[in-house]
C-alpha cells in the first residue's frame, strides 16, 4: 500500500452542545464544551491512518499549547507530523462548532493555516502516493502542490471545501474531486439544492470533469454520493446511522478514499468504501476523534 500525504489546516475545534441555537441577540444556558482536534487536513490525515494507511501530514501551526497539543494527537494516530511547520506570530487555527438538532455550524479563525506554503514541504511528491489538499489553507500552495505531485505521477484529490474562487488551471492536476451539493453550485455556477434531481448534479460534475478533473465525487447527505468519471455516473446510496454529530463526515469521507486510493482501488471503489466511513464517523462526537478504524468499516460493511 501506497502513502498518503495530507496538505491542509489543523484546528483546535472548540464544539458547543445545546438543545438548540440561540436567535440572535439571545443567550441560552445549559450547553456542553469540548476542545477536540480538528481542521479538515488534520481530519482528513486522521481518518486515512486509522485505516491502516501510511499517512503523513503536512501544514502550520502557531507556537502555543494547541499547536503541541495537535502534534501530539497525530502522534498517537500514526500520522506522521514531520511536515507540520511551526510559524511565529499567528495562532494555531481555531474552529467554534455549534452542534444542535443533529447539525452544526462552523466559524473558522485560520491563523497559522494561512500562512502554509509550499517552500515548506520537506520532501517531494511521489509516483506511488495519494496527495490530499482541501481550501483552508492558501490557494497558491494548493495549486502549486497539486501540479508538482501531478507531475510527479501522484493521484490527487482535491477536497473543493470550504468553496473559494481558484485558478482556472487548478483542476488540471485533480484526479479526484470531491465536495457537497453547496460547494458544487457555488463552483459551477448552476443552482442546487439538497434535493436537486442527479441529473442536475451530474451535469454540474461534468462541468467541473470539463475543466480537467478525471473524476468528481459528489456527497449528498442522506442521499448518498454521486462518483462522476469517464467511464459513467454511479449513484452511491446512503448507509443507515444513528447521527449525533455531522461535524467532520466529509472529511472522513475524503481521507478514506485517500487511503483506498492508495489500496489500488478506483475512485467508486474507493467512495463506496467512503461512504461507510462516513456513516461510521457521525455517531460519535467531534471530527477527527470520532474517525473510524479499518474494523470498524468492515463490519459496517459485512452487515450491509
Amino acid at each position: 500500500m501506497s502513502r498518503v500525504v495530507v496538505c491542509g489546516s489543523l484546528n483546535m475545534d472548540v464544539v458547543v452542545q445545546s438543545a438548540r441555537r440561540p436567535a440572535p441577540g439571545e443567550t441560552i444556558l445549559g450547553a456542553e464544551v469540548s476542545f477536540l482536534p480538528g481542521g479538515k487536513g488534520l481530519n482528513q490525515a486522521i481518518a486515512s491512518a486509522r485505516l491502516g494507511t501510511p499517512t503523513a501530514m503536512v501544514g502550520a501551526v502557531g507556537n502555543d499549547a494547541f499547536a503541541n497539543s495537535l502534534r501530539g494527537f497525530l502522534a498517537d494516530n500514526d500520522v506522521d507530523s514531520t511536515g507540520v511547520t511551526e510559524v511565529d506570530g499567528p495562532a494555531t487555527g481555531v474552529a467554534l462548532i455549534q452542534v444542535a438538532e443533529g447539525d452544526n455550524s462552523i466559524t473558522v479563525a485560520s491563523g497559522a493555516n494561512m500562512n502554509f506554503d509550499a517552500s515548506m514541504l520537506q520532501d517531494e511528491p511521489r509516483a506511488d502516493e495519494v496527495w490530499v489538499a482541501q481550501f483552508e489553507t492558501p490557494l497558491a500552495a494548493t495549486h502549486e502542490i497539486l501540479a508538482r505531485a501531478h507531475a510527479a505521477g501522484a493521484r490527487t484529490v482535491l477536497n473543493m471545501a470550504p468553496f473559494a474562487e481558484h485558478s482556472a488551471g487548478l483542476l488540471k492536476s485533480v484526479d479526484v474531486a470531491v465536495l457537497n451539493e453547496i460547494e458544487l453550485s457555488q463552483a459551477t455556477g448552476m443552482k442546487l439544492e439538497a434535493s436537486s434531481p442527479q441529473e442536475a448534479v451530474v451535469a454540474a460534475c461534468n462541468v467541473l470533469r470539463g475543466r480537467g478533473a478525471r473524476a468528481v465525487v459528489a456527497t449528498l447527505g442522506a442521499r448518498g454520493a454521486v462518483v462522476v468519471t469517464a467511464t459513467g455516473v454511479e449513484a452511491i446510496p446512503a448507509f443507515q446511522t444513528n447521527v449525533v454529530d455531522t461535524t467532520g463526515a466529509g472529511d472522513c469521507f475524503v481521507g478514506a478514499l485517500a487511503s483506498r486510493l492508495a489500496g489500488g482501488l478506483t475512485p467508486l471503489e474507493a467512495a463506496r468504501f467512503a461512504s461507510v466511513a462516513a456513516s461510521c464517523s457521525v455517531e460519535r462526537l467531534g471530527a477527527a476523534p470520532a474517525m473510524p478504524t479499518g474494523e470498524e468499516v468492515a463490519a459496517r460493511l459485512a452487515k450491509a
